[in-house]
């Protein structure tokens, strides 16, 4: 490899108005995969590195996270792959290899990956990281995937395995290559760039640019053109950032507690996907709040009504997506909310940038999840202002001020309205029934409330042993419990059925969906197991619940259902299957070597790094199943 590094192209500022995306000699198919996400100008580090890349050349590129360095190197990947496929057909075998150091990253460019490949027809793209369980990987590296995007831990081991195959490869990204080296992953970055054929191209991106990038670089890099990116992302010094660390399921109570206790007018609370718009503005409308939805589906004239309706007060919230709110400018927008955490920091500096305009104050709240406390870091790099951390308000405060607020109306209908037909229908209830004033008006009130609670609740917590034993405490029996943390509020339940009934997570589904009333939100994990299934349910059930799943089936067994304590139900020890429901507990699919796919176990996490894996929630409701006392799932 040569040892030269160029550096004939200068640090890039900005990018030009004039370059588009068109202009830089994409694929069509992955230009149109752009184009349907809306973008159309590049990034400074896009509009740089791309052609680059398309020409063949190994790049190191240097810039922050959140410039748009996935897109970077996934599209002219992508491009090549899409040419390749033209002259030789559809290759099953792994062309591209992408490294990051943590799994949430591999997931966020494995989503990335897809979304560019929208319209290449047979291509997958999959994600491999340690923590989670290697049948699944390893039955889709024999289907055949075209991309892998993966912790180095994760790829060593499928490459000691024999699962994954490097000799058809074409393209190695390393991705926050300096985070990875100080992670402890050289010996793995190494190892893997060693295994991989001569001819490949290789793009390397790093923040900074130490000796050990720069060894790298040189060893494994062909005459690599350096590309370094200033981000010259800033935002608004009118607008108060704040972030809130609140687990999924929750956001909508934090989002609730926020806009009860704070005063506020307009409001846009982003959220990532088009469905997600729909689903949180009806949410909001439920609780009581002027809300409207826009996304990339809305006709044009449909949403400049929605918008004008926002400027001119007739709603106060509007829920978004990114491309959605694009251009969008209503002076009184007091709180920009990021229900869901943007994918890069470009994203959120956008997004904060719909308020604090015209030198009015504005409000920027963040919720984020503990695993995604490293994009906050990111965040406050790149914007180079602190985001200070918030408490949520109290149930005492949201309270207080619902009562003020109630007893505001009471007042304000007192001296507007004309009563006396419901004076006197008040009069006559009270000497025909022998019943106070006091009490008829408490009744009214409930009326007029529509059947929404007045007072907000605290949520329930899961029980005490359920809540140690989610922070890894043993019991007795030396079982962890629960593989996964409990969303506040839930407990985990076991079920008497697992793969040996061949049972499947859509049968689970509709059964607690029909028999026990739960609605997707409500059912979080599922944990398949050999003869038994743990999943996530609210800590608190109903009585009427409790009895309608005692006698519900899946597959012709009852379900059995009961609090999981980390060791076999007495049933299942007196049948003489002592420790088989403990067996698989060390790991996925009676393998307990699977936690430890990334050096000794989730390197790539340090804790506040978490993925998606293994936490995703069904996407389905009630009314997908249909009903019926008895039925068997």
């Amino acid at each position: 490899m040569s040892s030269d590094m160029s550096t004939n192209a200068p640090e890039t500022p900005a990018a030009e108005d004039s370059v588009k995306f068109a202009d830089l000699g994409i694929d069509a198919r992955v230009l149109a995969a752009v184009e349907d996400l809306g973008y159309e100008t590049p990034t400074p580090i896009q509009s740089a590195t791309i052609p680059l890349l398309l020409e063949g050349r190994d790049v190191v590129g240097l810039a922050q996270t959140g410039t748009g360095k996935t897109a970077a190197f996934a599209i002219p990947a992508l491009s090549r792959m899409a040419e390749l496929a033209d002259q030789n057909g559809t290759a099953r075998n792994t062309q591209v290899l992408v490294l990051a150091p943590t799994r949430e990253l591999a997931l966020q460019v494995a989503e990335a990956f897809t979304s560019y490949a929208k319209h290449m027809g047979d291509f997958t793209v999959l994600p491999v990281y340690g923590g989670s369980p290697y049948g699944p990987q390893l039955s889709a590296m024999r289907r055949g995937a075209q991309v892998v995007v993966g912790t180095p831990g994760r790829v060593i081991d499928h490459i000691n395995k024999g699962s994954l195959d490097l000799s058809h490869l074409q393209y190695v990204v390393l991705d926050e290559a300096d985070e990875m080296l100080r992670m402890g992953f050289a010996e793995e970055v190494d190892k893997i760039l060693e295994a991989t054929p001569e001819d490949k191209q290789v793009a390397l991106f790093s923040a900074t640019m130490p000796g050990s990038i720069r060894r790298i670089s040189k060893q494994y890099l062909r005459n690599p053109q350096e590309v370094s990116v200033k981000s010259s992302t800033t935002t608004g010094k009118n607008t108060r950032q704040r972030y809130v660390q609140v687990m999924g399921a929750h956001k909508l109570d934090a989002m609730t507690r926020i806009l009860e206790s704070e005063a506020h007018e307009g409001v846009i609370a982003f959220v990532r996907t088009k469905m997600a718009t729909e689903d949180l503005a009806d949410k909001l409308k439920a609780r009581g709040f002027t809300t409207a939805a826009i996304n990339g589906d809305i006709p044009q004239q449909q949403r400049e009504r929605t918008v004008e309706n926002l400027r001119s007060g007739k709603i106060d919230i509007l829920v978004a997506t990114d491309v959605a709110a694009r251009g969008l400018d209503v002076e009184r927008i007091t709180h920009v909310i990021n229900f869901d955490i943007p994918h890069d920091t470009e994203s959120y500096v956008h997004r904060i940038g719909r308020t604090g305009r015209a030198g009015r104050q504005g409000d920027a709240i963040l919720f984020m999840t503990p695993r995604e406390k490293h994009m906050l870091r990111a965040i406050e790099k790149a914007t180079r202002q602190p985001v200070e951390a918030m408490t949520l308000p109290s149930v005492d405060i949201v309270n207080d001020k619902r009562l003020e607020k109630f007893a505001g109306q009471i007042s304000e209908t007192l001296a507007s309205q004309e009563l006396s037909v419901f004076r006197n229908l008040v009069e006559k209830f009270e000497a025909e029934h022998d019943i106070s004033a006091v009490e008829i008006a408490a009744a009214l009130a409930h009326m007029a409330q529509g059947g929404r609670p007045l007072l907000m609740q605290e949520l329930p917590t899961p029980p005490a042993k359920q809540a140690r034993m989610s922070k890894g405490a043993k019991d007795g029996f030396g079982s962890r419990g629960p593989t996964r943390a409990l969303t506040e509020g839930n407990a985990t339940y076991r079920i008497a059925v697992g793969r040996r009934q061949r049972v499947m997570p859509g049968s689970i589904v509709g059964a607690l969906a029909n028999e026990g009333g739960f609605n997707s939100g409500q059912i979080g994990g599922i944990d398949i197991r050999a003869d038994h299934t743990l999943v996530e349910l609210p800590a608190e059930l109903s009585q009427d619940q409790w009895n309608a799943l005692s006698r519900t089936r899946i597959g012709g067994e009852l379900i059995r259902l009961e609090l999981d304590t980390g060791r076999a139900p007495r049933r299942d020890r007196e049948d003489g299957d002592r420790g088989g429901y403990r067996k698989d507990r060390g790991g996925f699919d009676g393998n307990r070597g699977d936690h430890h796919g990334d050096r000794g176990g989730n390197r790539g996490d340090r804790g506040d790094r978490g993925g998606f894996g293994g936490s995703r929630k069904p996407r389905t409701s009630s009314r997908n199943f249909e009903g019926g006392r008895g039925r068997s799932y």
